[in-house]
């Protein structure tokens, strides 16, 4: 007889390093921010040229979101997260071994391969070790290590820039991601069901794969994590260059307070899953649309700011409401997917985000270059937060019909 207390500290502990390996992934992606302009200088390459590095990230870490959710559907999420890690440790090594801007734009790409599997590896291992009602919450909370990762960053990479230099502080990052991935392969336990309650062997449902890729529903909920994205991804990408250029601190400054706006948005998306099945269970929309709005409410006041007190305290705010769609889009395909699917749906969802993890930091890069300020860069991020609303405002339930093909009724 299993012993639930057992099972239940068992699951606590994968949880809690899957969180730990979320904020890892997430110093790793930082490190490229804060060292934007030594690089910079270091290459000679000017504003748009360093969006094409942060854009390259994207491409590839887009390209394998979906892929990487259903390899992890199809073989459990242990390997996934194992090799994923590993994978692009490494090339957080290298790329403080890069030679040349065109080294560097490789090794990025192919960093992004590496990471790019993890996020739905993450979703599907919380969800194989909870109660499916647990999901949404669970998933939520585990989303909220995004923003405590990008909150660590700067406290742990700006000091490493400023002693060893950026070269040196990827790669202690990389180094540091291996050890982790090495821990997670000895110290985990592969719960991937290979057999159902039956005893036959489970396997992807091509069919049911299919019809999540074609459901409407999915599409409205990545293209509302896309508008946000945009605003996600620009800010993480631009604010330490804006506030180095446009605001004129220094890289200390900069690393001191780069981090405040993401205890914010880490503590909104903690909450995010609770409030949305506590209060907004079938109203979901509602509460990701207005958050949408006054996400743009308050760019327009970071863009209006006197102060760099009122510009952080504006950004702190925009990331408690964003966070709030971010919890909401991953919370609800939980709710109505099966557990065969959550690895891809989870995948399919973060796409939308990566998408706009390409083109955020490219367009505020050329917008940069080409005006020479931050003007028309608030004017990008504020039409992103209006797309993202008029979308949410679409989102419905799931019907019967995409439910049956799904399987959903089976799992229930």
């Amino acid at each position: 007889m299993i012993d639930p207390n057992k099972s239940r500290r068992a699951s606590i502990a994968v949880f809690a390093l899957l969180y730990l390996g979320y904020c890892i992934s997430y110093i790793d992606r930082a490190a490229i921010a804060l060292s934007l302009v030594a690089i910079g200088k270091e290459f000679n390459v000017g504003s748009a040229a360093l969006g094409v590095v942060m854009s390259t990230f994207y491409i590839s870490y887009a390209a394998m979101q979906i892929p990487g959710g259903w390899i992890a559907d199809r073989w459990g999420s242990k390997k996934v997260i194992v090799v994923s890690v590993a994978f692009w440790s490494l090339f957080t090594l290298m790329t403080g071994l890069a030679w040349s801007l065109a080294s560097l734009i490789a090794i990025r790409f192919i960093f992004g391969l590496g990471e790019g599997g993890y996020p739905g590896a993450a979703v599907k291992g919380v969800t194989e070790s909870c109660a499916r009602a647990d999901r949404p919450k669970m998933s939520a909370l585990l989303m909220s290590s995004n923003y405590v990762g990008s909150f660590i960053a700067p406290l742990a990479i700006a000091p490493l820039i400023l002693y060893l230099g950026w070269r040196h502080a990827f790669v202690v990052a990389g180094i540091a991601g291996v050890v982790f991935a090495l821990f997670y392969l000895f110290a985990v336990k592969d719960t991937h069901q290979k057999r159902d309650a039956s005893g036959r062997a489970t396997r992807i449902d091509g069919a049911a794969t299919r019809a999540l890729l074609k459901m409407p529903l999915m599409w409205k909920i990545l293209l509302t994590w896309f508008g946000m994205g945009i605003v996600n991804k620009g800010l993480d990408a631009w604010m330490p260059a804006y506030l180095l250029t446009e605001r004129h601190l220094d890289l200390k400054a900069v690393g001191m307070l780069t981090p405040l706006p993401f205890v914010a948005a880490s503590i909104s998306t903690a909450l995010g899953g609770w409030i949305l099945t506590r209060w907004f269970d079938g109203r979901e929309k509602w509460l990701m649309a207005a958050c949408c709005v006054i996400s743009g409410f308050f760019l327009y006041e970071m863009y209006t700011a006197e102060t760099v007190t009122g510009v952080i305290a504006f950004q702190s705010i925009v990331y408690f409401f964003k966070s709030f769609v971010f919890a909401g889009v991953f919370a609800l395909p939980t709710k109505f997917l099966p557990q065969k699917l959550i690895g891809t749906g989870a995948g399919m969802v973060n796409f939308g985000g990566q998408v706009a993890g390409f083109v955020a930091p490219a367009v505020i890069g050329l917008l940069v270059s080409m005006t020479g300020n931050y003007n028309a860069v608030f004017g990008f991020l504020i039409a992103a937060t209006a797309l993202a609303a008029v979308t949410s405002l679409s989102i419905g339930l799931a019907s019967e019909n995409d439910a049956r093909r799904l399987g959903t009724a089976e799992e229930a």
